[in-house]
């Protein structure tokens, strides 16, 4: 049948999640062992757990006949294909990693992935901030991937040094105050 007559689109279920932040073209996927190690762990809980029970439960709903009308086979189907989605997402997440653990980083005053950076305005307050992997961003615990541009202006720079940063409000300048190099929980 032509693809004119039926409601399908050219763009394939391995897309990456539509609300997960893509990686930079040819970069590697830092991570800390703390956000590795939450991506492998939700991998597995959707791989061992979540979506056997639903094949069982979709099984269960085909055995029942009418499928048209079968609410549990229906949202069992969709369902499965969310959770095959983002396990395909994380499969490649996880493959392409590159596990950096600030704890075991020789002591420098300059900032590179997994440092924790507090800065001061040019008003004196002081804010913290952990320069982490794209998929362990938290900016209400102060995480911020290595991609934003408080990230991207603070990488190389050293204690005592002013950086300029583009910010919605405005260019911003903040002094690094200190970098440290901790494991992050």
């Amino acid at each position: 049948m032509n693809k004119a007559f039926v409601k399908e689109s050219d763009a394939t279920d391995d897309e990456d999640d539509v609300g997960a932040p893509a990686l930079p073209a040819g970069s590697k996927n830092y991570m800390t062992p703390a956000g590795y190690a939450q991506l492998d762990a939700e991998f597995n809980q959707l791989w061992k757990v979540e979506r056997p029970r639903l094949v069982e439960t979709i099984h269960w709903a085909a055995s029942n006949g009418d499928r048209s009308e079968n609410g549990d086979y229906i949202y069992g189907k969709k369902r499965l294909r969310e959770v095959d989605r983002r396990l395909r997402f994380l499969s490649k997440r996880l493959e392409h990693a590159e596990v950096v653990d600030p704890a075991t980083r020789e002591a420098t005053d300059r900032v590179f992935f997994g440092a924790t950076v507090t800065v001061a305005d040019t008003d004196g307050t002081e804010s913290t901030y952990a320069i982490v992997g794209i998929d362990e961003a938290d900016a209400a615990r102060g995480r911020i991937a290595w991609i934003s541009p408080m990230a991207r202006a603070l990488l190389k720079a050293r204690e005592g040094d002013t950086v300029s940063v583009q910010t919605p409000e405005g260019r911003r300048e903040v002094e690094i105050v200190e970098v440290r190099y901790v494991a992050l929980d």
